[in-house]
């Protein structure tokens, strides 16, 4: 029986990051993944999404060419050519990822783990199976689609989100479950190549975890672009008929059916944590995830938990952040502990959404004196040059000492932008830090240091 020092089960954004951390820590280090290396994340989530979505922002491009002075008559959409790739995009990366483990001396392991003791995974392939040893072991199994009895997904008409990247042609009309960053995403794709989209959500706004302010901002510019928004929709149940769903909401106290030829269900995550051997060997779980400590241990202190199966937030990055903290704490470091209250949120349609810290109504339930800046792009030299004018930037701060609560920004770069906000944040950074600091011109950064001039009343720009 081989015998490793950590030994990580899964291959995603979290796992492949323990691996090598681990391995940089002079950890002899194993990993089990029976897929591809790059998990959910690169292979069907984070980065072929985004290479669909840059096509999008294209075909936008393309169609109001003529307000950069280019006149394009004729153009077609070769839908297929954008889903492969999107395709190539994720496979070139997850070679990448096998790379670094050969070039970190990891052993790779293909096949699905499963925990048959404290310290040993037992890994199947096909009929094949073998037992490996670790002292330090990482669960980094992740999350799939939230499914429920009602909207029973079956892969070509009820689809989740793994399937509405692989659309052989663009459907005619599209429901859409859901509007966070998933639903949001698929619905400014779709939109874009010519699919009417329907967005429905149960809670009142849409991207319901963002600010207020950002989310009526979205909603009024999905609107614009032909979107139909559904709040305060309840999805009663979803059937098919003639291979189309049938879409039955309840929303202002009536029920009424929705047709359409594709409905996309993206209403949340649940934990891969089903037959991986928690039970066996006693590591706790709740509502369908891995409890852990501040240093990403579970029950059993030799076990460590990492990414989605440790439940929200459901998010690349602190499944890697994770990752650090978990393997640093499993070599005998005391590594700083991932600042859930500093994370950043991301969604990337266009405009882009981006957020980190409280919102204004949560800083005020929380008991702040709120003060806040906005610096709308509109009046940025940068955006005014480029062309894309819509949306805005709002700071939360504590009016009492200056200090960053939360950072808002809607518009075309706003998911490059938050990482400043994210240190400044880090840092206690107040109103003027962020004004004071010197940024270049033109940039769209600047609107960050006019928001912070607007909430001390000194906003040079607007």
């Amino acid at each position: 029986m081989e015998k490793f020092d950590v030994a990580v089960l899964g291959g995603g954004p979290g796992g492949y990051v323990a691996a090598i951390r681990a391995a940089q820590l002079g950890m002899k280090t194993a990993i089990i993944e029976k897929e591809k290396l790059g998990g959910i994340c690169l292979n069907w989530g984070c980065i072929p999404t985004k290479a669909l979505l840059k096509n999008a922002e294209i075909v936008h491009y393309v169609k109001n060419a003529e307000k950069y002075g280019i006149k394009i008559s004729e153009y077609t959409l070769d839908f297929p050519h954008s889903i492969d790739r999107s395709r190539d995009a994720a496979d070139s990366l997850s070679k990448g990822i096998a790379f670094l483990m050969k070039k970190n001396s990891i052993n790779h392991f293909i096949g699905v783990g499963s925990l048959s003791s404290e310290t040993s995974i037992e890994i199947t392939n096909n009929e094949k199976k073998e037992t490996i040893q670790a002292n330090k072991i990482v669960l980094a199994t992740g999350g799939s689609p939230r499914k429920f009895p009602s909207m029973k997904l079956d892969g070509k008409h009820i689809i989740s989100f793994k399937e509405a990247m692989v659309l052989e042609r663009i459907p005619e009309k599209m429901i859409i479950i859901g509007s966070g960053p998933i639903g949001v995403e698929f619905a400014y794709f779709y939109n874009a190549y010519g699919t009417e989209v329907h967005l429905i959500e149960m809670l009142p706004i849409m991207l319901p975890m963002e600010d207020e302010e950002i989310s009526k901002e979205l909603t009024r510019i999905f609107k614009k672009a032909g979107i139909q928004f559904y709040p305060n929709t309840m999805v009663k149940n979803i059937k098919l008929k003639n291979d189309k769903p049938q879409v039955k909401v309840e929303r202002k106290g009536a029920e009424e059916i929705l047709h359409g030829d594709i409905a996309l269900v993206a209403v949340g995550i649940t934990g891969n944590i089903n037959d991986i051997g928690l039970e066996k060997i006693g590591v706790t779980t709740e509502s369908g995830f891995i409890n852990i400590n501040e240093f990403n241990q579970t029950s059993i202190p030799s076990i460590y938990a990492i990414g989605d199966v440790t439940g929200p937030p459901w998010l690349a990055h602190v499944a890697s952040a994770q990752g650090h903290v978990a393997v640093d704490h499993a070599a005998g470091n005391v590594p700083t502990p991932v600042d859930y209250s500093n994370i950043p949120n991301c969604t990337y349609c266009q405009p882009q959404v981006a957020s980190i810290g409280l919102t204004e109504a949560i800083a005020k339930e929380k008991g702040f004196n709120v003060k806040v800046g906005r610096f709308d792009f509109r009046a940025s030299g940068k955006a005014v040059a480029t062309g894309d004018t819509t949306g805005f930037v709002k700071l939360v701060f504590d009016k009492e000492f200056g200090e960053l609560l939360g950072a808002h920004i809607i518009g075309s770069e706003a998911t490059e932008m938050i990482a400043e906000l994210g240190i400044a944040k880090a840092l206690e950074t107040t109103w003027d830090e962020l004004s004071e600091t010197v940024h270049a011109h033109p940039t769209l950064s600047e609107a960050i240091m006019e928001a912070a001039l607007d909430a001390k009343g000194m906003s040079v720009h607007q």
